[in-house]
C-alpha cells in the first residue's frame, strides 16, 4: 500500500500556462465567470460555467488561445463535460439534462433525448469506430444510451434499461460493466442483460464522505473512494495492485500516466500510479466557493497534459520529462533517489536504453567526482554506450598518445572535465574538509555522512580508485573496441597493474594476448624491475630476440643469487617439480622453451640453447624436437651446434629425428648407434669401478644400464642403415656380446655371430632361432660342431647338443650328425636322439616312397583317361551341323571338344584348341571327369 508519510521531493508536472476565462473570452468584470467543470480532448480545452456558458480553448501553441464561447442557457450550470470524439460530439450534463454540442461549439446545443433529473452520467471508452456508450441514473434508472454516427453527420441512439437503482452518486465504465456508486457502497452491473442484479464490492460507513470512482488505464481498471483511500479493482471488482492513501480526501481525481492526480483541500497531489508513491504536492490559494477541478484525457495516456480549475482560474499542467526529474535529482546530489526514479520509469518504459545508459555513465561520473569510486564503476559498466576511452583522461595526462580517441560528449554539465586521478581525489579532499568545517558551523552540506564521520587517508582512495578503474577496464576488455581502444585499454591497465606493483595480474596480461603498446610500457617496466612481465610483453609481441635475452638475465641473476626466486608461477604456468615448486632460475629456462618451441629463426634457438641446456637438459631437447615451428631446423647445424658434452641431448634428438622424422640419412643412423654404444659402455665401466653401493642404488644403476642396452639392441635390429663396422670397432673390447651378435649379423658373419650366441652368451635358444632364420641344414651342423668342439680351452656342451639333435635332429643327415659326433659324448645322453633320429629317417624315407608311387598312378591313370576320350566314337548324320559356322559338315572333317561340342575343321583352325564351338573357354573353365582311379 502507498503511504504519504515520505514528504514530496520531485517535480513530476510543471506549469506551462494560466488561463483567465473571463478576461480571455472578452467578458465585463460586472459578469464574471465561476468554472463549475473541465475537459480536456486532444489539443482542446472546455470549461463549463456555473451562468450555463462553454468555453473552448487550444493549448497547441506556446501560449493557449480562446476559440470560442457558446451559451446554453443562463440557468443551467454546468456540471459535466464529456468529450466524444468517436461520434463528433461534446455531451454536456446541465441542470439535470444531457446536452449535445459540436467539438468547436460552432452550433448550438441539442438535447439528448427528453431525459431529465440526470444525476450522473459516464462515457466508455470507445472500442469501435463511429460509434460510443453512456450510462446514465436518471431517478432509479440506470440506462445504457449507445450513439452512432452515420453519414451526412446523423446521430443515431438507442436507449434501454440496464437496472434499477436508487440514490447514485457517480458513475464509471470497467470493461463490459458499469460500476455505480452510492451513499451505501459501490456495486458493478454488467450492461450485457437488462435488470441486471449489481453485487456488492463493499459498503461505505454512514460518516464517509460521498462516493466517487474513477476509469484508469483507459477503462482496464477502476479507482473506488472510501474516504482518503483509493482501492484499484479490477473490471470484475477484484482488487488489484496497491491502494493509495492521500493526504486528504479528493474532491477530484485525474489520470496522466505515470501518475494519478488529486485534488482537494486547496492542493494538488500527484501520486505515482504503480505503487502509489506521493511525488508532489502543489498547493492554491482559496478564491470563491467549491473546490478545486482537475481533468485531463479520459484515456490517460493523451498529451500529458493536466488542468486544474478554481473557481475563476485555470492552470496548465504538463508531465516533467523523465531526463528533467533525473537531472534535478542528480543537481541535489540525491543519488538513491535518481536511481529509483531511473528504475521507476525504466519499468514504465519511459525512458529509452540510450538515455538510461546515459543516466548511468553521467552518474557515474557525478560519484568518481564525490570519491565514491566502487559505486562509479558500478554505474560506468551498466551504461552500453559509454567509451573505455571517457576513463583515460584519469589515468595519463593530456596530451598522450589516445587523447585524440576521447569522445567530447556533453552529458549535462554537472560534474567537471576529467582529469588525473591525484587532482580528482586531492579536490575531494578539500571539498571533504570544507564540509566539515561547515558541519561544524551547522550548515548542512551534500557531502556524504560516511566520509564526514570517517574520512579516508589519501592513499587508501587512491588505491581504491585505481582498482576500480582496474575492475572497469577488464570488463572492458571483453567489448568490441576498436584496435586503437583496445590499446589503451590494455596498456592503461599494466599502468595501472605497476602502479599497486600486481606482479600476478601485470605478468598474466603480459602472457596472454593483449594490445598493450610496447613503446609506452618498455621503458617504465625496465626502471622499476618488472623484468618478467617485460620479457613476457616481449613474448607476446613476436619480439623473441629481446624477451630471450631477458630471461637469460634472469636466469643468470637467479643462479649468481642477485635476485631471489619469484615465489610462484604465473597462473598459465603451476608447473612443479617432485621437490616442489620451481626455482627462479628453472621458471627462466622454461618460459624460453615456450618461445623456442615456436621459433623457426636457427640462430635464435642455437643462441640460447646452451644456457636452457646447462639448466635443464630435457627441455633443451624439447626445444630441438618441437613439433610447434612452422619450419623445422637444419638437422646438420643443430647436430653441430649441440655441446658434446651433453649426450643426453645429442642421443635425444638423434632418435627423433629417426624414428619420429623419418631420416635415412645413413651418418645419422651410425651417430646414434655409436652413441649410444658409448653411452652404454661408459654406463658399464663406471658401474665395475664404483666403490660399495647399498642395494638400493645398485638396483637403479642397473636398471639404467638395462635401458640404455635394451634402447641400443632395439636400434641395432631395427635399422639397416648404420655402419656395422664403425660401432664393431667401438664394442670391440667390451662385453656388449648381444649387440656385437646383431652387428655380425648384419655382416652376414653367420659363424661367428653363432660362436657368440652359443659359447660367450650360452643361449642355446637363440642360437637355434638363427639357424631357422638362417634356413639351411649345415647351419644346424655348424651350430652342432660349436658344440661338440667349443676350443679356446672350453670342454664340449653336451647338453646343448643333445637339446639341438632333440629339437631339430629329424632334419638333419644323420651320416653328418653321427660323424661330428664326439667319441667322449656318454651314449646315454644320445642314445634316444639317435634312435629317434633314425626311426625319423627311416619313415620320412617309406613316407616319400609312398608319395612316388602314388604320383605314378595319378599319372598312369590321367594319360588312360585322355586315351579313352581320345578314342570315342561318334556318330554325325545329314543333318549334323558346325556348332560355330552352322554349316553342314556331310563328308567334311570335324573336330570334336571335350564338352561335346562339334566344328567343321575351318572353325578349329580359327578358334583353336582352347575354346570349344559353344563358346566355353577352356583355359579360364575347364572340365574335370572322373578317371579310372577316382570312379574306382
Amino acid at each position: 500500500m502507498g503511504s504519504n508519510n515520505s514528504p514530496p521531493s520531485r517535480t513530476a508536472l510543471e506549469p506551462f500556462a494560466t488561463l483567465d476565462p473571463a478576461a480571455l473570452a472578452g467578458l465585463p468584470a460586472s459578469s464574471p465567470l465561476t468554472v463549475r467543470s473541465a475537459a480536456l480532448s486532444a489539443h482542446y480545452l472546455y470549461v463549463g460555467t456555473g451562468g450555463g456558458k462553454l468555453l473552448l480553448f487550444t493549448l497547441d501553441s506556446p501560449d493557449p488561445e480562446f476559440l470560442r464561447l457558446l451559451p446554453i442557457g443562463p440557468t443551467r450550470p454546468v456540471s459535466a463535460i464529456l468529450p466524444l470524439p468517436a461520434v463528433a460530439r461534446l455531451l454536456v450534463l446541465a441542470d439535470g439534462l444531457l446536452l449535445l454540442a459540436d467539438p468547436l461549439l460552432s452550433r448550438p446545443v441539442r438535447r439528448l433525448g427528453s431525459l431529465r433529473n440526470v444525476s450522473a452520467v459516464a462515457a466508455r471508452a470507445p472500442d469501435r469506430p463511429s460509434s460510443c456508450s453512456l450510462a446514465l441514473s436518471v431517478g432509479k434508472k440506470l440506462l445504457l444510451v449507445d450513439l452512432t454516427l452515420h453519414d451526412a453527420d446523423e446521430l443515431e441512439v438507442q436507449t434501454r434499461d440496464i437496472a434499477v437503482v436508487d440514490a447514485v452518486k457517480a458513475l464509471a465504465w470497467g470493461g463490459d460493466s458499469v460500476f455505480v456508486g452510492t451513499a451505501s457502497g459501490y456495486s458493478p452491473f454488467s450492461t450485457a442483460t437488462t435488470n441486471a442484479q449489481g453485487v456488492d464490492i463493499f459498503t461505505l460507513p454512514e460518516s464517509s464522505r460521498p462516493p466517487r470512482v474513477k476509469p484508469l488505464s483507459g477503462g482496464d481498471e477502476v479507482m473506488l473512494l472510501v474516504d482518503n483511500v483509493g482501492v484499484v479493482v479490477d473490471r470484475s471488482g477484484h482488487p488489484i495492485g496497491s491502494s493509495f492513501v492521500f493526504n486528504t480526501t479528493p474532491d477530484c481525481i485525474a489520470e496522466v500516466f505515470p501518475y494519478v492526480v488529486v485534488a482537494g483541500d486547496y492542493k494538488v497531489d500527484v501520486y505515482r500510479r504503480r505503487n502509489g508513491a506521493h511525488l508532489q504536492a502543489i498547493p492554491f490559494a482559496r478564491a470563491g466557493t467549491g473546490g478545486l477541478i482537475v481533468a485531463s484525457e479520459d484515456a490517460g495516456t493523451g498529451s500529458g497534459v493536466v488542468v486544474v480549475a478554481t473557481a475563476y482560474k485555470v492552470f496548465c499542467y504538463r508531465k516533467a520529462s523523465a531526463v528533467e526529474q533525473i537531472k534535478a535529482l542528480l543537481r541535489r546530489k540525491s543519488y538513491g533517489e535518481a536511481i529509483s526514479l531511473l528504475q521507476e520509469f525504466k519499468a514504465d518504459g519511459e525512458i529509452s536504453n540510450d538515455m538510461i545508459s546515459f543516466v548511468h555513465a553521467q552518474l557515474g561520473f557525478l560519484l568518481f567526482f564525490d570519491l565514491r569510486f566502487e559505486d562509479a564503476v558500478n554505474h560506468f559498466l551498466l551504461s552500453e554506450t559509454m567509451q573505455p576511452a571517457e576513463i583515460f583522461p584519469f589515468i595519463m595526462r593530456d596530451p598522450n598518445r589516445w587523447s585524440d580517441l576521447v569522445p567530447r560528449k556533453r552529458y549535462w554539465g554537472l560534474h567537471a572535465p576529467p582529469k588525473p586521478l591525484e587532482e580528482v581525489i586531492d579536490d575531494g579532499l578539500v571539498t571533504l574538509q570544507q564540509a566539515l568545517f561547515l558541519k561544524k558551523a551547522g550548515v548542512d552540506t551534500v557531502v556524504d555522512e560516511d566520509f564526514l564521520s570517517n574520512p579516508p587517508s589519501r592513499a587508501d582512495l587512491l588505491e581504491l580508485a585505481i582498482r576500480n578503474i582496474i575492475r572497469y577496464l577488464c570488463a572492458s576488455r571483453e567489448k568490441d573496441l576498436s584496435s586503437a581502444e583496445m590499446e589503451g585499454v590494455d596498456t592503461l591497465l599494466m599502468y595501472l597493474y605497476r602502479a599497486l606493483n600486481l606482479v600476478d595480474d601485470m605478468e598474466k596480461l603480459a602472457s596472454s594476448q593483449n594490445s598493450c603498446v610496447v613503446e609506452e610500457l618498455e621503458s617504465l617496466l625496465d626502471d622499476s624491475g618488472h623484468l618478467r612481465t617485460l620479457a613476457f610483453l616481449y613474448g607476446s609481441k613476436g619480439m623473441c630476440s629481446k624477451s630471450l635475452g631477458i630471461w637469460r638475465i634472469l636466469a643468470r641473476n637467479y643462479s649468481t643469487g642477485l635476485w631471489k626466486d619469484h615465489t610462484s608461477l604465473s597462473e598459465t604456468d603451476s608447473l612443479e617439480t617432485s621437490a616442489g615448486k620451481m626455482s627462479g632460475e628453472e621458471i627462466a629456462a622454461v618460459e624460453a622453451s615456450k618461445i623456442l618451441q615456436a621459433s623457426s629463426d636457427l640462430d635464435l634457438v642455437l643462441e640460447h640453447l646452451g644456457w636452457v641446456a646447462d639448466i635443464d637438459q630435457e627441455l633443451a631437447t624439447t626445444i630441438l624436437t618441437s613439433e610447434m615451428r612452422e619450419k623445422q631446423l637444419s638437422p646438420e647445424k643443430v647436430v653441430a651446434a649441440i655441446d658434446p658434452e651433453k649426450v643426453g641431448i645429442h642421443q635425444r634428438y638423434l632418435q627423433w629425428l629417426i624414428e619420429e622424422q623419418g631420416c635415412d640419412e645413413p651418418h645419422y643412423h651410425t651417430s646414434y648407434a655409436l652413441s649410444l654404444s658409448k653411452s652404454a659402455m661408459d654406463a658399464i665401466h663406471l658401474e665395475s669401478n664404483h666403490g660399495e653401493k647399498n642395494s638400493k642404488e645398485f638396483e637403479s644403476d642397473m636398471q639404467f644400464i638395462y635401458l640404455l642396452r635394451e634402447r641400443l639392441q632395439l636400434f641395432l635390429q631395427a635399422s639397416d642403415l648404420y655402419d656395422p663396422e664403425e660401432v664393431l670397432d667401438v664394442i670391440s673390447d667390451s662385453e656388449l656380446w648381444l649387440e656385437k651378435a646383431m652387428l655380425y649379423r648384419k655382416m652376414g658373419q653367420e659363424n661367428i655371430v653363432l660362436q657368440i650366441l652359443a659359447l660367450k652368451l650360452e643361449d642355446s635358444e637363440a642360437a637355434e632361432q638363427y639357424c631357422a632364420e638362417i634356413g639351411r641344414d649345415d647351419a644346424y651342423i655348424q651350430l652342432l660342431d660349436l658344440y661338440l668342439d667349443p676350443k679356446n680351452g672350453k670342454g664340449p656342451m653336451f647338453t646343448a647338443a643333445v637339446r639341438l639333435l632333440h629339437n631339430h635332429g629329424e632334419s638333419l643327415d644323420p651320416l653328418q650328425v653321427l660323424e661330428r659326433l664326439s667319441a667322449d659324448m656318454p651314449l646315454q645322453l644320445a642314445s634316444d636322439t639317435i634312435l629317434r633320429m633314425l626311426r625319423a629317417r627311416v619313415h620320412h624315407h617309406r613316407q616319400g616312397q609312398i608319395v612316388h608311387n602314388l604320383s605314378r598312378a595319378t599319372n598312369l591313370d590321367a594319360r588312360l583317361t585322355r586315351l579313352e576320350e581320345r578314342s570315342r566314337h561318334v556318330q554325325l548324320t545329314d543333318e549334323s551341323i558346325c556348332d560355330s559356322c552352322r554349316a553342314r559338315l556331310g563328308t567334311k572333317l570335324f573336330v570334336m571338344y571335350p564338352d561335346d561340342s562339334v566344328v567343321c575343321y575351318r572353325c578349329y583352325r580359327n578358334q583353336g584348341d582352347s575354346a570349344s564351338g559353344r563358346g566355353r573357354n577352356f583355359r579360364r573353365s575347364a572340365i574335370f571327369k572322373q578317371s579310372w582311379l577316382v570312379s574306382r
